[in-house]
């Protein structure tokens, strides 16, 4: 049996990132999966001690307690607790006395995420909201951080505040954008922002006693992060190459009939290159007229982002010295993969799972895919149907 990775450390603290107790000594397994503008999970298995079950249980007067997973010195993923279960408890086995439990965590975008996009953000009561719709013009990584500030930040109203979360230093990235708003989940409008603005990053990091929220633009690493069997840093590989499903978008926006603001946006690249496969996105929330599309033409190009040929491809990487996770290259950042046919497939890297065991060792896989590759494809269309239904339930 292999012995705990000395890079690796447990921590519990409370909701204020206050350390509680002394580092989880014995645990026996750790999955970690980050995900590229997606709140992120893990799980750790410890033998189920008194102490450590009362660790990350909290109390009757707060039970709100947290992960911190320490990388090589580093906060490697950091966030509240979402079950301190399951227990398990047997004779014998490998659950015998005192028992197990599987601890599982996300991180702490996931409580970003539970914010919804107010229209008038500081209002205190709903008579004072003053817009039907939150609307900015500007720099994309701007109003990212202000849709953040506002509805779970420093700028939030007291009951909304996310304890510790702070803005991080502005990068000066992305281009400028014009959104707008109205009860969406907060990690959707970040997402759009995002992809309007240039295919922006954003994720949250515990940095000191703080939880930094940060916009960053990935870095096209394709000339330098190359996975191959050749190398030696590719395990195997699952390639799944599919056709678009949208290179023509038509957006409707306000007004019914021969009066509504309508606008198309083609992917000519696309149509040649395929074939032309029209889609229609609902946008009646915009305030867009016939003279000015900005928010209407960005729906498009989202869409068409969305709706591009997708090349889902997980593979099982080897961190070596010259290309490590997490240091050569990470979330968000193009990467190279060389499949068996000789052939090389650039894309996004969508996830990092880091999965340690005794018998495994330390292990990292990583996703490389298009918007909506995912380990989980029921999970991602989910998500889409939900996206769909709440821009209809909410305008």
């Amino acid at each position: 049996m292999q012995s705990r990775p000395a890079g690796i450390a447990i921590l519990i603290t409370d909701r204020n990132l206050n350390v509680l107790g002394d580092p989880i000594a014995n645990w026996t397994s750790l999955e970690v999966t980050l995900r590229f503008n997606e709140p992120s999970s893990g799980q750790f298995t410890a033998p189920a001690s008194p102490e450590l079950i009362a660790l990350i249980s909290g109390d009757e007067v707060d039970a709100a307690r947290r992960v911190v997973v320490v990388r090589d010195g580093q906060v490697f993923v950091a966030g509240p607790i979402e079950q301190a279960g399951p227990q398990r408890w047997a004779v014998d086995g490998a659950d015998s006395e005192p028992g197990t439990v599987t601890v599982q965590f996300a991180d702490d975008l996931a409580l970003v995420a539970t914010r919804l996009t107010y229209p008038t953000p500081s209002a205190v009561a709903w008579a004072q909201t003053t817009t039907a719709r939150w609307t900015a013009t500007g720099n994309a990584e701007d109003i990212m951080r202000s849709l953040v500030d506002l509805n779970v930040g420093p700028g939030a109203l007291a009951v909304r505040r996310l304890p510790k979360l702070i803005l991080g230093v502005d990068q000066g990235v992305g281009s400028s954008v014009t959104f707008g708003t109205r009860f969406e989940p907060l990690c959707d409008a970040l997402r759009s922002v995002a992809i309007a603005g240039g295919g922006l990053g954003f994720r949250t990091q515990q940095v000191g006693t703080d939880v930094e929220f940060q916009v960053f633009q990935p870095v096209d690493r394709t000339g330098s992060v190359r996975f191959s069997p050749g190398l030696g840093n590719l395990r195997s590989y699952s390639y799944e190459p599919a056709a678009p499903t949208a290179t023509a978008v038509i957006v409707g926006g306000k007004d019914v009939g021969t009066s509504r603001v309508i606008v198309e946006r083609v992917d000519t690249a696309g149509v040649n290159r395929w074939w032309r496969m029209e889609t229609f996105r609902d946008q009646r929330q915009s305030d867009d007229t016939t003279t000015s599309t900005s928010e209407l033409q960005q729906a498009a190009y989202e869409a068409l982002v969305k709706g591009a040929a997708m090349s889902r491809l997980v593979t099982v990487t080897v961190d070596t010295p010259d290309q490590r996770y997490g240091v050569h290259y990470g979330l968000g950042d193009r990467v190279s993969v060389e499949l068996a046919s000789g052939a090389e497939v650039a894309d996004v890297v969508r996830e990092a799972n880091l999965r340690i065991s005794p018998d495994g060792g330390e292990q990292v896989t990583v996703l490389v895919g298009s918007q909506d590759a995912t380990s989980d494809p029921v999970w991602s269309r989910h998500i889409a149907v939900e996206r769909r239904m709440h821009r209809l339930e909410t305008i």
